[in-house]
């Protein structure tokens, strides 16, 4: 691919990151559900983010997962396993951080939220060259 790596990994960087992020919220935190919920969100849209830089596929930029990954299925078929997660995903960008009508995230709502960033993280890194992600040192792959 043509794709500059080194963006690539940034994106895996912020995503991984994100992702660790997260997993603690939700393990530690019952009063931070609603940010764990964003960082998952944001978890999964840096990894398709990634994806989409690799195979050189032009985007625009939205925080968007079904639209993400329905550009990454083009490329890869196998990214419309994951539609059921990138809708419950994409909500969680915005919406989640601010006042409003919003209802605060459960903590099952949470789980599934980290399952779906987990699903996206996990299939991203198997399309992609298994030199390409290295995670930072005394960090396990794959984040589970």
């Amino acid at each position: 691919m043509s794709a500059p790596l080194e963006e690539v990994r940034a994106w895996l960087a912020k995503a991984y990151t994100d992702l660790v992020a997260a997993q603690v919220l939700v393990a530690h935190s019952r009063l931070a559900l609603g940010p764990a919920a964003f960082h998952c969100q944001q978890a999964a849209e840096k990894a398709l983010k990634a994806y989409l830089i690799w195979r050189a596929v032009s985007f625009d930029r939205v925080h968007n997962l079904v639209y993400l990954s329905d550009l990454c299925e083009i490329e890869e078929p196998g990214f419309g396993s994951l539609r059921e997660g990138t809708e419950r995903l994409t909500p969680y960008a915005v919406d989640i951080r601010y006042p409003g009508d919003v209802l605060p995230v459960t903590l099952n709502e949470a789980r599934e939220a980290l399952a779906a960033a987990q699903a996206v993280w996990e299939f991203v890194l198997a399309e992609l060259p298994p030199d390409l992600w290295e995670p930072p040192e005394g960090a396990h792959r794959p984040i589970c």
